[in-house]
Protein backbone atom coordinates (compact mmCIF):
# COMPACT_ATOMS: atom_id res chain seq x y z
CA UNK A 1 0.00 0.00 0.00
CA UNK A 2 1.44 3.36 -1.04
CA UNK A 3 1.22 6.14 1.37
CA UNK A 4 -1.60 8.23 -0.31
CA UNK A 5 -3.20 5.40 -0.37
CA UNK A 6 -2.47 5.03 3.42
CA UNK A 7 -3.50 9.13 3.95
CA UNK A 8 -6.78 8.62 1.97
CA UNK A 9 -7.64 5.85 4.13
CA UNK A 10 -6.96 7.91 6.97
CA UNK A 11 -9.16 11.09 5.49
CA UNK A 12 -11.73 8.94 4.98
CA UNK A 13 -11.74 7.66 8.72
CA UNK A 14 -11.62 11.26 10.18
CA UNK A 15 -14.24 12.64 7.93
CA UNK A 16 -16.94 9.25 8.84
CA UNK A 17 -16.33 9.05 12.54
CA UNK A 18 -15.73 12.97 13.43
CA UNK A 19 -18.98 14.36 11.43
CA UNK A 20 -20.98 11.32 11.97
CA UNK A 21 -20.29 12.23 16.24
CA UNK A 22 -20.52 15.64 15.31
CA UNK A 23 -23.85 15.79 14.01
CA UNK A 24 -25.43 12.43 15.12
CA UNK A 25 -24.66 12.74 18.23
CA UNK A 26 -23.15 16.06 19.54
CA UNK A 27 -25.25 18.58 17.18
CA UNK A 28 -28.39 17.53 19.35
CA UNK A 29 -26.48 18.15 22.61
CA UNK A 30 -24.93 21.74 21.08
CA UNK A 31 -29.10 22.21 20.66
CA UNK A 32 -30.03 21.45 24.21
CA UNK A 33 -27.35 23.82 25.68
CA UNK A 34 -28.37 27.01 23.42
CA UNK A 35 -31.38 25.96 24.34
CA UNK A 36 -31.06 26.32 27.96
CA UNK A 37 -31.85 22.73 28.55
CA UNK A 38 -29.00 21.56 30.66
CA UNK A 39 -30.88 18.06 32.15
CA UNK A 40 -28.65 15.41 30.96
CA UNK A 41 -26.90 11.85 32.40
CA UNK A 42 -24.32 12.30 34.79
CA UNK A 43 -22.45 9.38 35.14
CA UNK A 44 -19.41 10.53 36.62
CA UNK A 45 -21.11 12.81 39.56
CA UNK A 46 -19.89 15.92 38.33
CA UNK A 47 -23.31 17.49 37.89
CA UNK A 48 -25.73 17.21 34.85
CA UNK A 49 -24.34 20.58 32.98
CA UNK A 50 -20.77 19.75 33.30
CA UNK A 51 -21.43 16.45 31.99
CA UNK A 52 -23.74 17.81 29.08
CA UNK A 53 -21.43 20.42 28.12
CA UNK A 54 -18.06 18.15 28.43
CA UNK A 55 -20.56 14.92 26.04
CA UNK A 56 -20.51 18.29 23.85
CA UNK A 57 -17.15 18.95 23.55
CA UNK A 58 -15.97 15.33 22.86
CA UNK A 59 -18.70 14.44 20.60
CA UNK A 60 -19.22 18.24 18.59
CA UNK A 61 -15.88 19.97 18.81
CA UNK A 62 -13.56 17.36 18.93
CA UNK A 63 -15.54 15.34 16.54
CA UNK A 64 -15.39 18.62 14.06
CA UNK A 65 -11.63 18.83 15.07
CA UNK A 66 -11.05 15.51 13.86
CA UNK A 67 -12.86 15.34 11.03
CA UNK A 68 -10.64 18.52 9.62
CA UNK A 69 -7.68 16.93 10.39
CA UNK A 70 -6.86 20.08 13.12
CA UNK A 71 -4.89 19.04 16.25
CA UNK A 72 -6.22 15.64 15.25
CA UNK A 73 -4.14 13.76 18.37
CA UNK A 74 -5.04 15.87 20.93
CA UNK A 75 -8.81 16.12 20.22
CA UNK A 76 -9.08 11.99 19.92
CA UNK A 77 -8.50 11.98 23.44
CA UNK A 78 -11.51 13.49 25.48
CA UNK A 79 -13.57 11.74 22.38
CA UNK A 80 -12.02 8.91 23.19
CA UNK A 81 -12.88 9.72 26.84
CA UNK A 82 -16.48 10.86 25.96
CA UNK A 83 -17.38 7.39 24.55
CA UNK A 84 -15.33 5.53 27.08
CA UNK A 85 -17.57 6.64 29.64
CA UNK A 86 -20.73 6.24 27.52
CA UNK A 87 -19.54 2.43 26.72
CA UNK A 88 -18.58 1.58 30.39
CA UNK A 89 -20.39 3.36 32.60
CA UNK A 90 -23.26 5.10 31.37
CA UNK A 91 -24.40 1.55 28.89
CA UNK A 92 -22.30 -0.60 30.84
CA UNK A 93 -25.13 -2.92 32.14
CA UNK A 94 -26.82 -2.63 28.90
CA UNK A 95 -24.79 -5.55 27.32
CA UNK A 96 -22.35 -5.49 24.23
CA UNK A 97 -25.25 -3.97 21.96
CA UNK A 98 -25.91 -0.29 23.73
CA UNK A 99 -21.26 -0.90 23.95
CA UNK A 100 -20.28 -2.00 20.64
CA UNK A 101 -21.40 1.91 19.14
CA UNK A 102 -19.04 3.96 21.61
CA UNK A 103 -16.08 1.24 21.41
CA UNK A 104 -15.87 1.32 17.32
CA UNK A 105 -15.49 5.31 17.76
CA UNK A 106 -12.46 4.56 20.74
CA UNK A 107 -10.50 2.29 17.84
CA UNK A 108 -11.24 4.56 15.45
CA UNK A 109 -9.79 7.32 18.14
CA UNK A 110 -6.85 5.14 18.99
CA UNK A 111 -6.06 4.15 15.57
CA UNK A 112 -5.76 8.27 14.64
CA UNK A 113 -4.26 8.77 17.86
CA UNK A 114 -1.27 6.48 16.69
CA UNK A 115 -1.19 7.31 13.14
CA UNK A 116 -2.02 10.96 13.05
CA UNK A 117 -4.19 12.41 10.67
CA UNK A 118 -2.06 11.69 7.68
CA UNK A 119 -1.15 13.97 4.55
CA UNK A 120 -4.80 15.90 3.73
CA UNK A 121 -5.30 17.37 7.01
CA UNK A 122 -4.92 21.17 8.51
CA UNK A 123 -2.40 19.52 10.56
CA UNK A 124 -0.01 18.60 7.85
CA UNK A 125 -0.99 21.71 5.90
CA UNK A 126 0.02 23.84 9.03
CA UNK A 127 2.51 21.75 11.38
CA UNK A 128 4.04 19.62 8.91
CA UNK A 129 7.63 21.34 7.80
CA UNK A 130 8.46 21.43 3.76
CA UNK A 131 11.71 20.11 3.24
CA UNK A 132 13.20 22.28 0.13
CA UNK A 133 15.01 20.60 -2.57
Amino acid sequence: MTNGNIDLGLLILRIWFGLEMAFVHGWPKLMKVFSGDMTFADPLGLGMGVSLVLAVFGEFICGILIAAGFFTRLACIPFMITMLVAAFITHGDDGWGKMALPLMYVVAGVVLLITGPGRYSADHRFFVRKVEG
